[in-house]
């Protein structure tokens, strides 16, 4: 399932991501969503029953009967789609290098490649050189893929570098 990012569905994934129980009761969210999430200061119900129903058709949150209460919830699917592709995870000793030189007919995109590298923790070498010690090897091959720049970035995974940047 398609989520775009300025939706209701969107705001209703993040949202049920942040809550400390993992779980809203839908009344609650229908009538006092603003608590939740800023942005949608008008929201009628039967917006929220869509999106709701998409939401659950795509297997992202299921409904579940709590006492008198009925509450959404993520599903492991639903929070694998909006959790960070390169989130922190432990070191495997390896250091992935970024190499690219995209034209400048391609701006847009390269300042969105650099931008989200940055985001994603890599760091800045050399100009157009970027290090991370993060596992996104796959993840970042995928991305290069999905916007067709493969033919001017190099990603390159090493065991051991001759100096540290990360303690600089």
């Amino acid at each position: 399932m398609k989520v775009y990012k300025k939706s209701l569905t969107k705001a209703i994934l993040l949202i049920l991501e942040k809550t400390v129980d993992g779980y809203v009761r839908v009344e609650d969210f229908a009538y006092h969503h603003y608590r939740y999430h800023y942005g949608y200061p008008e929201l009628r119900k039967s917006s929220l029953a869509q999106a709701l129903k998409r939401l659950r058709e795509g297997g992202l949150i299921e409904e579940v009967k709590l006492r008198d209460n009925i509450i959404i919830k993520l599903t492991e699917e639903g929070r694998d789609l909006i959790s960070d592709p390169f989130e922190e995870r432990e070191w495997d000793g390896k250091w992935r290098i970024v190499v690219f030189d995209i034209p400048e007919q391609q701006r847009i995109i390269r300042n969105l490649f650099r931008r989200n590298l940055k985001k994603w923790g890599f760091k800045h070498l050399q100009k157009s050189v970027w290090i991370s010690k993060r596992n996104v090897f796959d993840k970042l091959n995928s991305y290069i893929k999905d916007l067709a720049i493969e033919k001017w970035v190099i990603v390159i995974e090493a065991n051991k570098l001759t100096a540290n940047i990360f303690n600089q």
